[in-house]
């Protein structure tokens, strides 16, 4: 006995909201609105809704039998995490083998900061911050650290201002593997946003006053130590620093991970 033609599979289709079907036993034509209770709604040109049950075969899609089965949104991608610096923050990061390379900074407050809000790119690049406790000291820790063209040094330096002492004692020094950037502020204090610790404006502290004390006692905020929390812990952000920081700190991170030929 010879088996008959096989019955051609229909195909199943999505029910994705706006796809136009045709019910082949009333004639009606919609775009699906939605699925629900085992049934499709479908919708006319006119703006009126119409159920219909989702049965096998059951619609005409450019005049061929579907099966609509219900859709299935795809999965929306993550959204990317930024770090507080600005860059796409790195999941499941296991801190990179520290490099030769290094960043100094003035002082401890110096350190905190730049670790608010660049720490997580510097444990991606293995970059170590040290405090230099003062930039007098600048030209012998760079004769002790030993540079070369895979152990580069990048120095952030307060007050580097034409004429002051701090800009004096960087022109001293001559060494292609050593980059010092800085800013003009004062003190990394107030490189942070006046807005960002709830004041209108860093106050002007008179000569002669020891600068961090002068802030606190025209602001309230009682001994330094106590100040400096006020400010680190409005620091959430690159947003809440004054461009000159952001830019300084970020070329040094350039310079001290800058692939070489050694490298």
């Amino acid at each position: 006995m010879l088996a008959g033609p096989r019955r051609k599979k229909v195909p199943e289709v999505p029910a994705e909201p706006g796809l136009v079907v045709e019910d082949p036993a009333s004639g009606y034509c919609g775009a699906v609105v939605k699925i629900e209770y085992g049934n499709v709604v479908l919708e006319d040109a006119k703006g009126r809704h119409r159920v219909f049950p989702l049965a096998p075969a059951g619609f005409l899609l450019e005049g061929k039998p579907v099966t609509l089965v219900p859709f299935k949104a795809p999965a929306k991608a993550p959204a990317r995490q930024v770090s507080a610096s600005g860059s796409v923050r790195v999941e499941g990061l296991k801190a990179r083998v520290a490099r030769d390379s290094h960043i100094w900074v003035e002082g401890k407050h110096d350190a905190e900061l730049v670790e608010r809000v660049w720490g997580h790119d510097l444990r991606v690049e293995g970059v170590v911050v040290e405090p230099l406790d003062g930039v007098d000291v600048l030209a012998g820790r760079i004769a002790e650290f030993g540079t070369g063209a895979t152990r580069r040094l990048g120095v952030l330096v307060d007050h580097l201002v034409p004429g002051s002492k701090e800009s004096r004692l960087v022109e001293a020094i001559h060494d292609e593997n050593v980059l010092v950037t800085g800013h003009p502020y004062i003190d990394v204090w107030e490189a942070v946003r006046p807005e960002a610790v709830g004041i209108r404006a860093w106050p002007k502290i008179p000569r002669g006053t020891e600068w961090k004390q002068g802030i606190c006692d025209a602001l309230g905020w009682g001994q330094p130590f106590e100040g400096w929390q006020r400010v680190l812990s409005g620091v959430s952000s690159f947003r809440d620093l004054e461009t000159p920081l952001i830019g300084a700190v970020e070329r040094l991170i350039d310079f001290v991970t800058e692939p070489t030929e050694e490298g």
